[in-house]
């Protein structure tokens, strides 16, 4: 798990003997209003924690980079619990986390609740370099090198470039329907991803 997510909010308390004070507190008072299908509204936010905008843009950035962090903390989220529900080893591990991943992202109450606010800034944060990105490239990175090292898995590329593959595979087909497409498609992104996860002659 993250920092973020692993801190207390009981540390230095705000000027106003509110909630605790510093980037943690601002990430996780973000994430609740997330989680809760509400906008995020810097102004409040501050207002919330008891600081000022200027402190709040210190901690955290703006609210674009704040926002990236709050996805990529959800996307770990639901990765995790992805890989708690799975079984076997190999390509059909790794796929069946990976359906599982995509069908829980596309059915999230919040993230329907701001993708119909702000779509396009969704799939800004979501589908470029960023920390959501980087977060889903690093845990399927760990992923991948685990069922290798276990014997359970032949790559012809680089981990970490098969990672960043997969995860812009299943980006570009999970959010078809953000990007002109009609609705996701998952088994299209499963069926792409199991030709790089199975070498040619593999047994199937």
């Amino acid at each position: 798990m993250s920092r973020v997510r692993r801190a207390s909010v009981t540390g230095d308390r705000s000027a106003g003997g509110g909630r605790a004070a510093g980037p943690d507190a601002a990430v996780a008072a973000a994430i609740a209003h997330y989680l809760a299908g509400d906008p995020i509204d810097m102004s409040a936010l501050a207002a919330e924690l008891g600081v000022g905008r200027a402190t709040l843009y210190r901690w955290v950035g703006g609210r674009e980079q704040l926002l990236g962090t709050v996805l990529a903390e959800m996307t770990e989220a639901t990765y995790r619990v992805a890989l708690r529900e799975v079984r076997g080893s190999g390509p059909e591990r790794l796929l069946d986390a990976l359906d599982r991943f995509m069908r829980a992202v596309v059915d999230a109450a919040p993230l329907k609740a701001f993708t119909e606010r702000e779509p396009r800034l969704f799939v800004r944060l979501a589908t470029t370099p960023g920390p959501v990105e980087e977060r889903a490239i690093a845990l399927l990175t760990r992923e991948l090198q685990r069922e290798i090292d276990r014997g359970a898995l032949r790559v012809a590329l680089p981990t970490r470039t098969l990672a960043q593959a997969i995860v812009r595979i299943s980006d570009s087909f999970m959010y078809a329907h953000y990007l002109g497409g009609g609705e996701p498609e998952i088994e299209t992104a499963l069926e792409v991803i199991e030709l790089l996860l199975r070498p040619s002659g593999d047994a199937a």
